[in-house]
């Protein structure tokens, strides 16, 4: 699984990988351990996790790029949410350890709390690297 094929849809919780994209409805799949499908309407706002970036002192970068970081912090292991997530100071002394020229005025608590929760979905998941190799040339450009 790539970061490009996993999809987050406004208004429902958790990550999505789609499953059957010939016609509206798309059909996806929660890549949780339910693996419930839903249909997908044009309605429904869907983004690639690919295209999400996480905004920085200097400029954007991409989410991948972030959680990358995360997983090579913890050593592939899943972050303890509810440590991480127990008030606005964890949340800031998470993202400094991770990633510590994240733009600290623009970037909310909130965006934090989700940053966590995906990356731990997509940890129980199986995936191993969050950066694909076109990720990484840019990266390091």
């Amino acid at each position: 699984m790539k970061l490009k094929e996993v999809f987050s849809i406004s208004g429902k919780p958790g990550l999505f990988v789609i499953v059957s994209g010939n016609k509206m409805p798309f059909i996806v799949e929660q890549v949780d351990e339910t693996k419930k499908r839903i249909p997908v309407f044009a309605k429904d706002r869907i983004v690639s996790l690919s295209d999400i970036s996480i905004y920085t002192e200097e400029d954007d970068v991409p989410l991948g790029i972030v959680m990358e970081a995360i997983r090579e912090k913890h050593a592939g292991a899943e972050v303890d949410e509810k440590a991480v997530c127990a008030n606005a100071n964890t949340l800031k002394e998470f993202m400094m350890t991770a990633y510590p020229s994240y733009d600290k005025d623009r970037v909310h608590n909130g965006d934090i709390k989700k940053l966590v929760k995906w990356y731990n979905i997509l940890i129980k998941a199986g995936m191993e690297t969050f950066i694909d190799k076109e990720e990484e040339v840019t990266a390091e450009a």
